[in-house]
């Protein structure tokens, strides 16, 4: 019987799911369905010990609560919504730069001596004493409104549970302020609601996610291993640019200095006619002006598809949280 293989969880349509597959695919991680476009399972090309499980974003939170998918793709605010325990449950391993969206804590336009979380303690003690109800608040997070809420010391409100425009809300009378996701606030704007000068709950975006209840065998850890790699290399890859550089021996040193003190890694010996270096995206016009100061001449910058280093950064976050074989 071979290993059970490495299950990876991706959003299984929208967005999301075209997003995942282009980050994976800039990894040399290419995704196959296995029955068609319409399959709920897949492969990745070439690595049969891995396996694609296409699922809603909402869903993939559960299944790695529950262990049933070792990685999975999904926003941060579903995490920390969902998981009821999610530092002990999930790992995050890495943001993944698309997905973003903030949650936030929303007033009328309206209430113009409302611009804060501490100002919303008075709205919630006026509305007490003058009409004998509660604040409420609408909102699709229950769970990130209620500690949210706790930490800034509110506590006399109500949750009107949200299950379509959240936005339109106080318009309609259903509730006096929301907490909702927002991109660029068009939508809040729109319907006359402002986001509260502390009220950004949570900057979130997609993230590659792993279950720390799921079944890390040797196998599954080798799996991820390979995974990690090709997709730290990547990152790595856009994270720095390629520098050469001939240098005349006698400026060898200085340009080496120059080099050094913007830590950019040195990938020639110091004492080379060409001087190859990386460094962080950036500070590549500094690098070459301080080289060029130092004496060094016909410079090229150039971009590279993946730099495999020897540690991996994403691999110790995993290795970090799992217990040991």
């Amino acid at each position: 019987m071979s290993a059970a293989p490495l299950v990876i969880a991706v959003p299984s349509k929208g967005r999301l799911q075209e997003n995942a597959t282009a980050f994976f695919a800039r990894a040399g991680l290419e995704f196959a369905k296995a029955r068609g476009s319409r399959g709920y399972r897949g492969t990745v090309k070439g690595m049969p010990e891995v396996e694609i499980a296409f699922l809603s974003a909402s869903e993939i939170v559960g299944h790695l609560v529950r262990g049933e998918v070792h990685f999975g793709i999904t926003g941060e605010d579903l995490i920390r919504e969902q998981a009821s325990d999610a530092d002990n449950d999930i790992a995050l391993i890495t943001p993944l730069g698309f997905g973003h969206a903030n949650v936030v804590v929303a007033a009328p336009q309206a209430w113009i001596d409302v611009s804060g979380m501490a100002d919303l303690d008075e709205v919630a003690v006026d509305l007490r004493s003058r009409q004998g109800r509660k604040m409420r608040v609408a909102t699709k997070y229950v769970n990130l409104t209620r500690s949210f809420f706790a930490r800034h010391g509110i506590a006399d409100y109500r949750i009107v549970e949200s299950l379509g425009a959240t936005e339109g809300t106080p318009a309609s009378g259903a509730a006096e302020i929301i907490v909702d996701i927002t991109t660029t606030g068009a939508t809040l704007a729109a319907n006359a609601l402002k986001v509260l000068d502390d009220g950004v709950i949570l900057r979130s975006q997609a993230n590659l996610a792993a279950s720390l209840r799921a079944p890390w065998s040797e196998a599954a850890r080798a799996a991820a291993r390979a995974v990690l790699t090709r997709i730290a290399a990547q990152e790595e890859a856009r994270r720095v640019r390629e520098v050469r550089t001939l240098v005349p021996q006698e400026r060898r040193a200085a340009v080496a200095a120059a080099a050094n003190a913007f830590e950019a890694h040195l990938l020639s010996a110091p004492d080379a006619a060409e001087l190859v270096m990386h460094c962080e995206v950036g500070h590549v016009f500094a690098v070459t002006d301080a080289l060029a100061a130092a004496g060094a001449r016909d410079m090229t910058v150039r971009s590279l598809d993946y730099v495999f280093r020897a540690h991996n950064p994403l691999q110790a976050r995993l290795d970090k949280r799992l217990p040991v074989l």
